[in-house]
């Protein structure tokens, strides 16, 4: 039985933690914004290797008593202690997902390249060869490396006293198994709903209906071409600048806001956001290319880059970087969906049919969410099989029921978020369109145009990742968290059209 940790150790492992991460964070932005080829976790870990030791985590694991601050502290060291024994495995799977390449129809394309070329291709037969491309490079170079580190992770986290993955997040306090039970009543509840809609969006967007769609033709179809002309890449960043100006806030003149617009062979083609310094330095990576798929990646960034940029700076580490993840991913959410809210479309962009169009953003929600409850169910499996590669067709079975379009097997094992992410994503869902229909209902269906609504976000955004997105929600409507919300979301704006 592991002794607990007096409290200056504590305190000295809260700041150690704050480095570590700001280390970590500015590693993956070099790397993912194309600054160097290689991705250099091991110094890092080296560095902090208190952080990582079992005794470490079990030392915190004893000390936690129902503190917060401490049970955050606790699950960071756990991850830590996991994320050390696979860090080459990660290093050695973003460095051949960076330098992989292979060739399409005598063209020779980047492996991060792959999914974008999905969507941008217009030739469903380059579209499937292009998909057997990136899946027979991810069955020859990727997945042993993935199997590798989950078998490790499965290993250790008996060490951590757990005896499952999952039992492990039970631990800290994830309740997965409310929110199963959520994901599984609003696939049943929507079932009807997406295989009518679903087929109409694919008919519209590839002219197939959803029986006979491939997942080659999802990221075509997501891709809405036919809209491309109102979200062009020279009008992106002066939406989100006119946008957050209108919340009173000038992207621009926040001296703690980088924003990395250079192109470079190697960036990532998605925006993202790199919190290194919360809310010192705050990086917004884009390498703009149009459409309304690339639209909807920044303003969600940005959401992030918002909230973190305006944590309040006394706030300890384990509130201004720890937490609930359903919180930031909220309020990037937030942002998100202003790109298919009708208002906002027509005072942003003068927009043509905006309800069709945000109709069409409501079909795509509907898919993700229902993807995001099958993840959640095959992740709660996964981590508690035996043998991983078992759950090779179950990976298949779960999320071809939700889509109705059969995914990749050699996915089973890339398309798992370490830490029970997925479980953020689905609260965070639920998060936003809860405050959203609050913020409608307070300051009109208009709110992102008034400065109180951009007042008051300052005022939620301050509060970093201390409270739940539960405690938020409940602090600022007086709601329960509720993922049946989504659903709701989604009907209203298909009963606009």
């Amino acid at each position: 039985m592991a002794e607990p940790l007096q409290q200056r150790e504590i305190d000295e492992l809260s700041a150690d933690a704050d480095r570590f991460i700001a280390e970590l964070d500015e590693e993956s932005y070099l790397h993912f914004a194309g600054h160097k080829e290689t991705y250099d976790l091991s110094p890092i870990y080296e560095r902090h290797e208190r952080l990582t030791q079992l005794d470490t985590a079990l030392g915190l694991g004893a000390s936690v008593d129902g503190d917060r601050r401490r049970r955050e502290l606790w699950r960071f060291a756990c991850e830590g202690y996991l994320g050390n024994f696979v860090r080459e495995e990660a290093e050695r799977v973003a460095e051949l997902e960076a330098t992989l390449t292979t060739t399409v129809d005598d063209e020779e394309i980047p492996y991060r390249m792959l999914r974008p070329r999905l969507m941008n291709e217009d030739d469903r037969g380059v579209r499937e060869r292009t998909e057997a491309a990136r899946n027979e490079l991810t069955e020859e170079h990727l997945n042993a490396l993935e199997l590798q580190a989950a078998q490790v992770v499965q290993r250790e986290t008996q060490r951590l006293g757990a005896p499952s993955y999952a039992e492990l997040y039970r631990n800290f306090g994830f309740g997965l198994d409310d929110l199963a039970e959520q994901c599984r009543r609003l696939l049943a509840e929507t079932e009807g709903l997406w295989e009518e809609t679903g087929d109409r969006f694919f008919r519209s967007r590839v002219g197939l209906g959803l029986g006979d769609v491939a997942r080659w033709d999802v990221g075509r179809a997501w891709r809405g071409v036919a809209w491309d002309s109102a979200f062009p890449a020279d009008r992106m960043l002066p939406a989100l600048e006119g946008t957050l100006a209108d919340l009173g806030i000038e992207l621009r003149a926040q001296q703690n806001v980088e924003l990395d617009l250079e192109e470079r062979p190697s960036k990532d083609p998605r925006a993202f956001c790199s919190p290194i310094e919360v809310p010192g330095r705050v990086v917004l990576v884009l390498k703009p290319q149009g459409g309304p798929n690339d639209w909807r990646a920044l303003f969600h960034e940005a959401g992030h880059t918002e909230h973190f940029a305006h944590t309040n700076a006394s706030l300890s580490p384990e509130e201004r970087r720890l937490g609930d993840n359903a919180v930031t991913e909220g309020w990037a959410m937030l942002l998100e969906y202003l790109t298919t809210d009708p208002v906002w479309l027509e005072r942003r962009l003068d927009f043509p049919r905006p309800h069709e169009f945000a109709a069409e953003g409501a079909v795509q929600l509907l898919w993700v969410v229902r993807r995001y409850c099958a993840k959640l169910l095959y992740e709660l499996e996964f981590h508690a099989a035996e043998d991983p590669t078992a759950l090779r067709p179950r990976y298949v079975e779960l999320l071809g029921d939700a889509t109705k379009v059969k995914p990749a097997a050699s996915d089973y094992l890339g398309d798992i978020d370490g830490g029970f992410y997925a479980s953020a994503y689905l609260r965070a869902w639920a998060f936003e369109a809860q405050l959203r229909a609050y913020l409608r209902e307070r300051f009109g269906n208009a709110w992102f145009s008034q400065r109180e609504a951009g007042s008051l976000l300052r005022e939620l955004w301050a509060e970093g990742q201390k409270p739940t997105a539960d405690e938020l929600l409940a602090d600022v409507t007086g709601e329960k968290l509720e993922l049946a919300a989504v659903g709701d979301r989604i009907r209203e704006a298909l009963a606009a059209v």
